[in-house]
C-alpha cells in the first residue's frame, strides 16, 4: 500500500517507471510501410539498439542520404518514400547487420 495524500504536504506525486525499449537481436530490420498514411509509403526502420541521441543523429543522417523528411517514433526510424537500397547500403557501411523485411 502506498501513501498516496498526506495532511503535511498534501497529494504526493508517484513516480512512473521508465519504460525500457524492448532490445533488438543486433539486426536492423528496415520494413515499407504504407498503412494509415493515404497510400504514401515509408521505410520503417527497426532493431536499433541506439539511445535517443544517437538515434536522432542517425535519422537526420538518413534523410540526408535519401533526400527526404522522416521522423522518430518509439524507437524507430522512419523515412518518407521507399528508399530501402539506400537506407541498406548506408547502415551496412556503418557495420550494421540489415534485413529488408516485409512487402
Amino acid at each position: 500500500m502506498s501513501l498516496v495524500y498526506s495532511t503535511d504536504v498534501g497529494r504526493i506525486k508517484q513516480e512512473e517507471p521508465k519504460q525500457e525499449r524492448p532490445k533488438g537481436d543486433g539486426i536492423v530490420r528496415i520494413q515499407r510501410q504504407t498503412k494509415g498514411r493515404k497510400g504514401k509509403g515509408v521505410c520503417i526502420i527497426s532493431g536499433l539498439d541506439l539511445d535517443d541521441a544517437p538515434l536522432k543523429l542517425l535519422a537526420a543522417e538518413l534523410k540526408k542520404v535519401c533526400g527526404c523528411g522522416g521522423a522518430i517514433k518509439d524507437g524507430t526510424i522512419e523515412i518518407q518514400g521507399d528508399n530501402r537500397e539506400k537506407i541498406k547500403a548506408h547502415l551496412e557501411k556503418k557495420g550494421h547487420t540489415v534485413k529488408l523485411a516485409g512487402g
